[in-house]
């Protein structure tokens, strides 16, 4: 029951947040000197239809009125219909955002693996020649944005040894199946090996470009975990008992030392999800940041006004599993 009471207060916060969000996303797009009215009919209408169009999509009511209407709408799952593209917003949001989630669970992976191994590594050179090194490497890691990371992968891996495709989601060739809209889940289920090795491939080169960048603050913040950890009592006890360093490491110190890791990894996750916009416009992959670069490019208001309010869903969503995660793993925290 405390673990349900601490779950709830968490997941309270996350109503008003989204309200307010949502106010102002829609405030900030409502401002723009766009005219969605103007916009949504052919560029040869007259003053008079676009004026029919204005008030059939309630511009002509005030703003409040229209973010109460908006805000209905979306409550009953409908974002409107794509001004540039003619179809409902749904529709592209549920295409775009099972690929952009598959492409961000593959960069936190590759995130994590080398930010535990980087970690450990930092923690086994302490008090070392070779430390100072292994700081500048982690420096110079961090200093490299991802969308530099994708353009290096794709000029070498894509252009000089062509070893790896750099655009799109799958081979041309191949038919796209449609049951979950996850890739590589939807080739498990139907059978297609076929699919799952193209779809690996094509997703390689940027989530391997968003988890290199990532991954340098997860091996700092495990190394600074495991020095506190290491002078705590209960590890001199440990190795007063006899076990070995890497017993001591891996059974001892590694669990307590892998929460504040496992906090920041939640939150990278949510920056990684939003971050993954100009590497899918790099990779043409066509996920979320595509379809919001486009929407932006076309003033398409209600796609803008979806795709935003979907990033803060997501990133809420993760949040709330970490913190879910954290008080599990911590029940110290469950009485606060």
């Amino acid at each position: 029951m405390p673990l349900l009471t601490a779950l709830g207060r968490r997941l309270l916060v996350v109503v008003p947040i989204l309200a307010v969000v949502s106010m102002l996303l829609f405030t900030a797009l409502r401002i723009l000197p766009v005219d969605p009215a103007a916009m949504s009919v052919p560029p040869n209408a007259t003053k008079a239809e676009i004026e029919v169009a204005r008030r059939q999509m309630g511009l002509d009511r005030p703003l409040p009125e229209q973010y109460g209407i908006w805000l209905g709408h979306v409550l009953r799952g409908d974002f409107g219909r794509s001004i540039h593209l003619r179809r409902p917003v749904t529709e592209l949001i549920g295409e775009s955002l099972p690929a952009t989630i598959e492409l961000a669970a593959c960069a936190m992976l590759v995130a994590g693996v080398l930010g535990l191994a980087g970690g450990l590594l930092l923690f086994a050179l302490r008090d070392r020649a070779m430390e100072a090194v292994a700081e500048t490497g982690t420096t110079l890691l961090m200093s490299i944005p991802e969308f530099l990371w994708a353009l290096l992968f794709i000029f070498v891996f894509g252009v000089l040894l062509q070893a790896m495709p750099f655009t799109g989601r799958i081979d041309p060739a191949l038919r796209l199946p449609l049951v979950t809209g996850f890739l590589l889940l939807d080739a498990l289920l139907v059978g297609r090996p076929d699919i799952l090795v193209s779809a690996l491939q094509h997703m390689v080169l940027p989530a391997t470009a968003l988890g290199i960048a990532f991954a340098p603050p997860i091996m700092r913040v495990l190394r600074a975990s495991l020095l506190d950890v290491y002078h705590e009592d209960y590890i001199t006890q440990a190795r007063l008992r006899g076990l070995s360093p890497a017993r001591v490491l891996l059974a001892h110190a590694l669990r307590n030392a892998a929460l504040p890791t496992l906090t920041l990894m939640g939150v990278q996750f949510g920056f990684l999800f939003g971050g993954s916009l100009l590497v899918e416009v790099i990779y043409s992959y066509p996920g979320m940041g595509n379809l919001m670069v486009d929407a932006v490019r076309n003033a398409d208001l209600p796609v803008i006004q979806a795709v935003g309010l979907t990033y803060c869903v997501v990133v809420l969503a993760i949040n709330s599993v970490v913190d879910g995660l954290y008080l599990v793993l911590n029940p110290r925290l469950r009485a606060r």
